[in-house]
């Protein structure tokens, strides 16, 4: 018996009735021959891993734009937090955690440069509109591997694509990614935030506290609690009434005090116009994207501005502002013989 095959014995025997078996996974687009050491989700969680899209979210905005100091959340350390979050709960409850840790760690892959800053600009110009996490499904099915696609399981694609507050997985799996984006992003922005000096700990409404815990690691820890404790024995992942109301109304206090406040935002105004400048000076020069890029234009039906999308979505921060000061910023010139 090959490896993998025991792998997928031992889910069988000892994960919940409700957990995802990469048995019964409804396969890839393109069929493959399968690994014998690895079963399919773990498969696809290494090329997620491994991919050039997952490697640019170091160098990608979460929060806070241009924070002076190290210890600020990334898109790529926010992503680790919640695969970690996931897989904490995903094994408390016997779920499948390749499943789990392959959804968390490809959810925000076609995250825009300057975090959803850039998301809304992206959104507001082209025509079709934009999505991060149609965009991280479009990465992994037909951008990535030049234009091959990392040909994962329909269940990672649907927890990807599933994974922010209006989706519905159809796995327990991926409900619990939708969970601990949440939770992680509930609780580090917090932390950030009182980093930056943007608000302190005794700002924080006393019934929330009360309710949450009096520090980000009391938060942390009673929501993945609660979560766990409610979910248990049951094919629904959520938490307890009293925790997700408390939970709302902390996301509802940063979104007052943080997500919109002039100290930790203020940069926006600038990212955004700079990513707008950008969008529409392909648009006119198509000509200046990389050849790649152009050259993918109308090929299956993407239009010029889906291709423009593409190409500034996979920047990075700092790539985009090299772009913009290539086009947009003048530089010295030369003369002959001074």
């Amino acid at each position: 018996m090959l490896i993998r095959e025991r792998l997928e014995q031992m889910e069988k025997e000892e994960l919940s009735p409700y957990a995802t078996l990469d048995t019964e996974s409804r396969g890839r687009d393109r069929e493959e021959k399968q690994c014998d050491i690895r079963p399919l989700f773990q498969r696809d969680r290494d090329r997620i891993l491994h991919s050039k899209s997952f490697r640019r979210l170091m160098n990608k905005t979460q929060v806070f734009l241009y924070p002076m100091g190290d210890h600020y959340r990334t898109r790529m350390s926010h992503t680790l937090e919640v695969a970690q979050n996931a897989r904490t709960i995903g094994k408390a409850l016997r779920l499948n955690e390749s499943l789990i840790e392959a959804i968390a760690l490809g959810h925000d892959l076609g995250h825009t440069p300057f975090g959803h800053a850039g998301e809304a600009v992206l959104d507001s110009v082209a025509k079709d509109g934009f999505s991060h996490s149609e965009q991280s499904v479009r990465i992994v099915e037909k951008l990535e591997k030049d234009g091959q696609g990392l040909n994962l399981t329909w269940e990672v694609r649907d927890g990807i694509r599933n994974h922010q507050t209006e989706g519905h997985p159809h796995t327990p799996e991926g409900a619990v990614v939708r969970i601990s984006d949440k939770i992680a992003y509930i609780y580090a922005d917090v932390d950030d935030a009182i980093r930056g000096e943007i608000i302190t700990e005794e700002e924080i409404p006393k019934e929330i506290r009360n309710t949450l815990g009096m520090n980000a690691k009391e938060r942390l820890n009673t929501m993945i609690h609660d979560v766990v404790m409610t979910s248990i024995d049951s094919p629904d992942i959520r938490m307890s009434d009293e925790i997700r109301e408390a939970s709302h109304d902390l996301r509802a206090f940063l979104f007052r005090n943080v997500y919109k406040n002039p100290k930790a935002k203020g940069e926006e105004v600038k990212a955004k116009r700079m990513i707008k400048l950008l969008f529409e000076y392909y648009n006119d020069h198509p000509d200046a994207l990389p050849e790649k890029y152009y050259n993918a234009i109308g090929r299956n039906g993407d239009t010029q501005e889906r291709i423009i999308c593409d190409y500034i979505a996979g920047m990075t921060d700092s790539y985009c502002r090299t772009k913009f000061s290539e086009f947009f910023v003048p530089r010295a010139w030369e003369v002959d013989g001074y």
